[in-house]
């Protein structure tokens, strides 16, 4: 890819036999996850026979991004399972991301599904963004180490905590969230679970106080990943005192709805909103 040009993507649904080893191959690449793990064509030939969706981000011939789901059935409801989402590095600066998710909602929708789920870190402030202040999910399931304690992607070096996610295809709020005409009002003053302290530590306030209206929050630090990098053990501080704050909130009845991205005097945060009641 030329950096002076601006790439002109095709997206498209992936059908061969050449795609599918591309996609094996962009797991490798985007994650770093070893052959063993990596969901392979025969599991992916399977799911689009039996109603999964996998389409393609192609700059020319090269693959440069994919999303994979599958069929599934959650709380009595038939759902689509967004499995994976993967845009190689060199190409994140031009929204594949968003235009991967979009086709996959057309053609979830196209099948009669109205409801897709997935699962992401809550701690990785980039992917809350895109998820809840883009697309529009709301999350009330929190997963402890969801692929175990240790995963062989190095993306997984701090637990693989999950929040399982639900994007209401069909719904107003995220027909407004698409068209970026969706306001969930101001957070100043809200009560925060969990804030970043100084020295980017977390810093727990009183539960009971905190969860005692409408409306709370449980800030995180921009980037967890460098924080990781910089100082493991404050990153392992950030996955205890969230874990308990997640689980303790959806606990007493609260949905993780919205997240943004807000300001201190010397550096950004992010924040996570959340409501008694669920607004899909």
């Amino acid at each position: 890819m030329s950096d002076m040009a601006e790439p002109q993507i095709l997206i498209r649904d992936l059908e061969t036999v050449a795609d599918m080893r591309d996609v094996e191959q962009i797991q490798k690449d985007v994650w770093g996850v070893p052959d063993l793990e990596v969901v392979p064509l025969s599991q992916l030939l399977a799911a689009k026979a039996s109603g999964g969706v996998l389409i393609g981000a192609f700059d020319n011939r090269t693959l440069s991004g994919f999303v994979y789901g599958f069929v599934g059935y959650e709380r009595g409801t038939t759902v689509h399972h967004s499995h994976m989402l993967a845009v190689k590095p060199e190409y994140r600066a031009h929204d594949l991301g968003f235009r991967l998710k979009t086709a996959q909602r057309e053609r979830v929708l196209e099948q009669g599904i109205e409801i897709m789920t997935w699962t992401f870190d809550p701690l990785q402030s980039l992917n809350a963004y895109f998820n809840f202040n883009k697309l529009g999910v709301v999350a009330d399931q929190y997963f402890v180490n969801f692929y175990g304690e240790a995963a062989a992607s190095f993306l997984h070096r701090n637990g693989t905590d999950r929040l399982w996610v639900s994007w209401h295809l069909a719904s107003e709020r995220v027909a407004r969230k698409l068209d970026k005409a969706y306001s969930a009002g101001s957070i100043s003053g809200l009560p925060a679970i969990i804030e970043v302290g100084e020295g980017d530590s977390p810093h727990s306030n009183e539960l009971e106080v905190c969860l005692s209206g409408e409306r709370a929050i449980i800030e995180i630090p921009a980037d967890i990943n460098l924080l990781e990098r910089q100082n493991s053990e404050l990153a392992f501080e950030w996955r205890t005192a969230t874990r308990s704050a997640f689980t303790e909130a959806i606990a007493a009845g609260y949905v993780v709805d919205d997240f943004y991205r807000t300001g201190l005097t010397d550096r950004q945060i992010g924040a996570y909103v959340l409501l008694r009641e669920k607004s899909p």
